[in-house]
């Protein structure tokens, strides 16, 4: 059974050892990347998850997440993930689809508050990860990032 569980000292140095593949590595920064951005905004106050995704006890994958209650720069509350990652050694057994199934799932208990969407961000490029999202029900915005990353949303 696929489970998230909170980042802690006897399971951080594994889940910055975790890694996609070469090919894949231009899609996504590393877990220890993520996890230095996640210190920094939760220092200025912004609502951060971070989770270990174990698949009974061995660890999978990372995840990452954010909520905002509306009152920052966003027009409305939303749940957001950053960064979701299935270690290389357990890629194509469907982990990345049921790692966003629980995502959906555990955001609509509105952990952290109530919430118009789950946005995420990717590349045009990853077509795996489009194809996840998009049979999830995530549909694109429009909207591009400058770093050329399309955002799409779920509305809940």
């Amino acid at each position: 059974m696929l489970e998230f569980r909170k980042i802690t000292w006897e399971n951080f140095i594994p889940c910055i050892e975790l890694s996609v593949t070469e090919e894949q590595k231009q899609f996504i920064s590393s877990n220890q990347h993520a996890l230095a951005e996640a210190y920094i905004a939760a220092d200025e106050g912004q609502d951060i998850m971070t989770f270990a995704v174990y698949n009974e006890n061995t660890l999978v994958g990372f995840l990452m997440m954010y909520y905002d209650d509306g009152d920052g720069n966003f027009d409305y509350s939303s749940y957001g993930v950053f960064k979701m990652m299935i270690d290389k050694h357990h890629q194509g057994k469907g982990y990345g689809k049921k790692v966003m199934a629980k995502v959906i799932e555990y955001v609509r208990t509105f952990p952290r508050g109530k919430a118009k969407v789950i946005e995420l961000t990717y590349k045009p490029e990853n077509l795996p990860a489009k194809k996840i999202y998009s049979s999830l029900g995530f549909v694109e915005t429009g909207k591009v990032l400058e770093c050329g990353e399309v955002h799409a949303e779920l509305v809940l």
